[in-house]
């Protein structure tokens, strides 16, 4: 068997509840898990792309179609092109797909576990882990936070914020949020709460926002306040010139953060538009950095140069959908998604070159390279890399008491691989790093309580996880 696939069942076994051998999955199924289970799921239970369990395809009405998205990709929703499968290939893996749904559709999974129920108990090097069902009923979860130490905020995807309090999910979404346009990757994003939350009341969320009666998008930032279960008082702190938005429906990013410098720092994806990362006159594949008000830092390093997005702080990223800062250093980490194979961990510097696409550890979708180079001088290496990918998304750094052995370094969630790690950093440097938790649905985000408990959103199913010792004094 050749090595590059040999990677991906070891990683697989060690998922599975019941060990995965390459000789009992056939031709096609080897096929799908190295090329389509990243955005499709490894059940096929969806993630960045949609479900393929319910049957209801956008563009894929019969068999004739879905082999012609395979062959053709579908460019604007980021759905590659696998034009270098054979018919036989194509052929197979539409019946893999089918086959998968059909047994799916007759055989659904059991039913969703109560609110407090334990999910589960894990044994792992520090710690035996309770995992407990926390909040059930969300559509899409995609970022999680707390707004003081009784109430947590959730965001949904398809556009949704809502409110837990003291553990009870409020069947009432906040009204009069921003219109998102829920296509694709695109949605609610991350939400986020000022430093200062007591004194001003400022709450930060980021979206897809869509021109009036054009199929144009980008990331927006925006900031407002929860009265009486409404968004009120909204003010845009970014929003990128309209002749910059895309057609495209994937890599929106984007987390928001708040290190001790005073300033927000926010991701935004490089849309499918790969070389534009590199380009400082354009929003895309960058980390940005403005003052809490939307206005720009005199000392931001493109703030002078003509043309330029005054908001950016780092380019040449692909699409970070993580962002955390640590809780001693205060210095900004970011992880984003690579291709096939090349998620990153970095570590964020001022003005630098994080270099997609002119350097990476991945390959595109097809199997072609990108580039041949995995380093270049005038580029900043990542921390780590992780190949194959494991669909790295939100990352948070440990700040509490239940677990002290993971003080201070990384939780780090993966869509793909439906994983937490729990990462341990020295100064500038992984030195181990460990699965907690797996096969509990692809994860979104997770969050560490005022409680000290882990939680964690997760999607297929949709919901809210919490993390905490399964035995005292561990």
């Amino acid at each position: 068997m050749p090595k590059h696939l040999m990677k991906w069942f070891v990683v697989l076994c060690f998922l599975s509840p019941t060990v995965i051998f390459a000789q009992d999955l056939d031709n096609s199924a080897q096929l799908f898990l190295k090329n389509c289970a990243a955005c499709h799921g490894l059940n096929l239970q969806g993630g960045n792309a949609k479900s393929m369990l319910d049957d209801q395809w956008e563009f894929a009405k019969d068999r004739a179609s879905m082999a012609k998205v395979i062959r053709d990709g579908i460019a604007d929703r980021g759905m590659p092109a696998h034009g270098n499968f054979s018919s036989e290939q194509i052929n197979g893996l539409v019946n893999y797909i089918q086959k998968t749904v059909k047994d799916y559709q007759a055989n659904p999974t059991g039913s969703e576990p109560k609110v407090g129920q334990t999910v589960a108990t894990l044994k792992g090097n520090d710690y035996t882990l309770k995992v407990e069902q926390w909040v059930a009923g969300l559509k899409i979860p995609w970022a999680i936070c707390f707004l003081d130490p009784m109430t947590m905020l959730i965001t949904e995807r398809p556009g949704g914020l809502r409110i837990v309090k003291n553990g009870i999910l409020d069947p009432r979404p906040i009204a009069n949020t921003p219109e998102v346009w829920h296509n694709g990757q695109g949605g609610m994003l991350d939400v986020n709460v000022d430093p200062d939350y007591l004194q001003n009341q400022w709450v930060y969320l980021s979206y897809s926002h869509k021109l009036d009666d054009q199929n144009l998008a980008m990331t927006r930032v925006v900031r407002g306040k929860i009265v009486d279960h409404q968004w009120t008082d909204q003010q845009v702190l970014f929003e990128a010139p309209h002749d910059l938005y895309k057609r495209t429906r994937h890599h929106y990013g984007s987390r928001i953060v708040f290190p001790p410098d005073g300033y927000l720092y926010f991701s935004i994806g490089e849309r499918g538009y790969q070389n534009e990362a590199q380009d400082i006159t354009k929003p895309n594949g960058k980390i940005h950095r403005i003052n809490r008000d939307g206005s720009i830092p005199a000392d931001n390093p493109f703030v002078n140069e003509p043309n330029a997005i005054k908001s950016i702080y780092t380019f040449g990223n692909r699409n970070p959908q993580g962002l955390s800062v640590h809780p001693v250093t205060g210095r900004v980490w970011e992880s984003e998604h690579g291709p096939r194979g090349g998620d990153e961990l970095n570590l964020i510097r001022k003005g630098a070159n994080y270099g997609w696409p002119e350097v990476t550890f991945g390959i595109n979708y097809n199997g072609t390279p990108i580039t041949p180079f995995t380093t270049m001088k005038g580029m900043v290496d990542p921390i780590i890399h992780w190949t194959p990918s494991i669909a790295v998304c939100g990352i948070e750094f440990y700040n509490g008491d239940l677990f002290t052995k993971w003080k201070n370094h990384l939780l780090v969630t993966a869509l793909a691989f439906q994983e937490v790690r729990i990462v341990k950093i020295e100064g500038e440097e992984v030195t181990d790093q460990e699965v907690i938790i797996k096969r509990m649905g692809r994860v979104r985000d997770a969050a560490v309580g005022p409680d000290g408990a882990i939680y964690i959103a997760t999607n297929g199913p949709d919901r809210i996880l919490r993390l905490i010792p399964g035995v005292s004094g561990m």
